[in-house]
């Protein structure tokens, strides 16, 4: 049997037409949810809402080519807008041409770096981007884009790109200006979106009845910001004219939005994988890229695989990314046919749109989650969370990330240590501390390393034998290296160490348990031969045996001579 080269023959050949109408439901369903979230979310960004439509055409169809998720939907997404805004913000680009421009050379530059990271298979670089550090930033951002939402709510002008306390400064310093029939129509919109619940189309409904009432009340004459002139027809490919000091300065940005988003979008789609589907990260890189480098060839910005739309594609019985095609064919129908028709939708319909649908970012479950099972987890995300909102949405993640590292260094430094006991009738070793009944040994530790030992945590474990051998007194250790799979040469010398100084004290070290990797460095160092071969076992029970004299082999060839010749531990 030939294996498929593509993922498109994976889901294409001998496509099933039992599957078409569950595909073309999805693929209505959520242009529905699209349409209305794809120009709120571009406005989020800065740009025109007519961006959000162009950054949703190519995208879902060149996914279909190559992504190997069946039913993950891309296209704008809240938090790429968000960082777009962020990245832009700084370089004061007044003109609008420009701005779109700047906004389509970091879609194109991040489609280049996740194409990149694909092809070199990368992927494991999200990796570092730890699940509190993810959720604290994303909750944090959700903050900062419901309160970007609070002008045009309100119907004031407030600094978009300033962060949250200088909103909140502007906002009390025009609060006697706050536009009163603007703030029912947002009150109203959003109570609109919170009643019709989970219904699919409630957002677009929305924005029908809005632009609707914009005409035939004349809402511009009452004072209520509107979209104004809304381009018709599909855009024409095009690469996004920039100089280079231009693109070296949004370049940071395009990279940090290709991680992200493809570490949403890649969550996104194994939350909705079916039986036997595998989501394979590289291939869903270059999917992606390719995707962010259509986005910005027609004047769109970075897209992602949104987890809310991916849910809502996969509910409405999507089977295949042949949904993902009719989404984009539909979008596609509607810039062609109706987009002038939106010139009288209210700006404040599409800042309710947005906040209601960012609300969900903000977990407060995990949090309590994160703090009943891991609360140590609980550090990384709160230092996310607040930098984010206080620092920015790039100096956020980044002092997430750090204090991510940050803890895992320390965790690493002081690894759990236990002093086993054996358990009556069998030849189980446990920790004396979770097993009241295990029964520690008269004259032997035994002593358990739960850590690779290296240079950063050599002092702290080996200092742990040490003090055991201190309170005691015992005529030998055991060292259960079960888990101390490497050791570097720092920690090695300091093994020597220890074993001159337990011989100076007429105290027997013993290893039990030795992996390859280690037993290959021990050999190879020579501390194999100096501790000697009868110090090697294959069980903590054979150390102990040895090391009381209890039954002893008569013949006690070394467990190290017979498994080094193998190097697989």
């Amino acid at each position: 049997m030939t294996r498929s080269r593509s993922p498109l023959s994976g889901w294409s050949a001998g496509y099933d037409r039992s599957n078409l109408a569950g595909d073309l439901l999805a693929g209505a369903t959520t242009a529905a949810l699209l349409i209305p979230q794809a120009m709120a979310y571009a406005m989020l960004a800065g740009l025109p809402p007519i961006a959000g439509l162009y950054a949703s055409l190519a995208p879902p169809l060149l996914y279909a080519l190559v992504g190997t998720s069946r039913r993950l939907a891309v296209g704008p997404v809240a938090i790429d807008s968000l960082l777009t805004a962020a990245a832009l913000a700084p370089l004061g680009l007044d003109d609008p041409v420009a701005y779109a421009a700047a906004a389509a050379a970091i879609a194109v530059l991040a489609g280049l770096f996740q194409v990149a990271l694909g092809v070199l298979r990368l992927g494991f670089v999200v990796n570092f981007l730890s699940l509190p550090v993810l959720r604290g930033f994303t909750s944090a951002a959700a903050l900062l884009i419901m309160a970007s939402q609070l002008g045009p709510l309100l119907g004031l002008r407030l600094p978009a790109s300033a962060g949250l306390a200088q909103q909140f400064v502007a906002l009390f310093r025009q609060l006697g200006a706050v536009h009163l029939p603007t703030v029912g129509l947002g009150v109203a919109a959003i109570a609109t979106l919170l009643l019709l619940g989970r219904f699919r189309g409630k957002a677009l409904a929305l924005v029908v009845v809005a632009t609707v009432a914009g005409h035939a009340l004349d809402l511009a004459a009452r004072g209520v910001a509107l979209l104004g002139e809304v381009p018709s027809g599909l855009p024409t490919p095009a690469l996004p004219a920039l100089d280079l000091p231009l693109l070296a300065a949004v370049a940071p940005a395009a990279l940090l939005i290709a991680l992200i988003s493809f570490m949403e979008s890649f969550s996104s789609g194994l939350a909705v994988a079916g039986h036997g589907e595998r989501v394979e990260p590289n291939r869903e890189l270059v999917a992606l890229g390719l995707g962010n480098l259509a986005a910005g060839f027609v004047r769109g910005y970075p897209i992602a695989g949104g987890l809310s739309r991916t849910a809502v594609n996969a509910q409405a019985g999507a089977r295949t990314p042949l949904a993902g095609v009719f989404t984009a064919v539909i979008v596609g129908l509607a810039l062609a046919l109706f987009a002038p028709l939106l010139a009288t939708l209210p700006r404040a319909v599409l800042s309710a749109v947005i906040l209601v649908a960012v609300a969900g970012l903000v977990d407060i479950g995990f949090v309590r989650e994160l703090r009943r099972v891991r609360p140590r987890e609980l550090i990384p995300l709160v230092v996310t969370f607040v930098a984010t909102l206080a620092l920015g949405v790039g100096l956020g993640l980044a002092f997430g990330v750090g204090a991510s590292l940050l803890l895992f260094v320390v965790r690493s430094t002081r690894p759990h240590t236990a002093v086993l006991g054996r358990l009556p009738g069998t030849e189980v070793y446990r920790n004396v501390r979770r097993f009241p009944g295990a029964e520690t040994l008269n004259g032997v530790v035994v002593i358990r390393l739960d850590a690779p030992l290296y240079f950063a945590n050599a002092t702290y474990l080996l200092g742990e034998v040490r003090r055991q051998v201190q309170e005691r007194h015992p005529r030998a250790v055991v060292v259960d290296a079960g888990a101390m799979h490497e050791v570097d040469i720092s920690a090695l010398t300091a093994l020597r160490e220890l074993h001159r100084e337990l011989r100076e004290q007429q105290v027997e070290l013993y290893l039990a348990d030795v992996k390859g990797p280690m037993r290959d460095v021990l050999a190879r160092s020579g501390f194999a031969q100096e501790l000697g071969a009868d110090r090697f076992t294959f069980t903590v029970h054979e150390a102990v045996k040895r090391a009381g004299g209890i039954a002893s082999d008569p013949d006690p060839r070394s467990a190290f001579s017979a498994i080094s010749s193998t190097r697989r531990g």
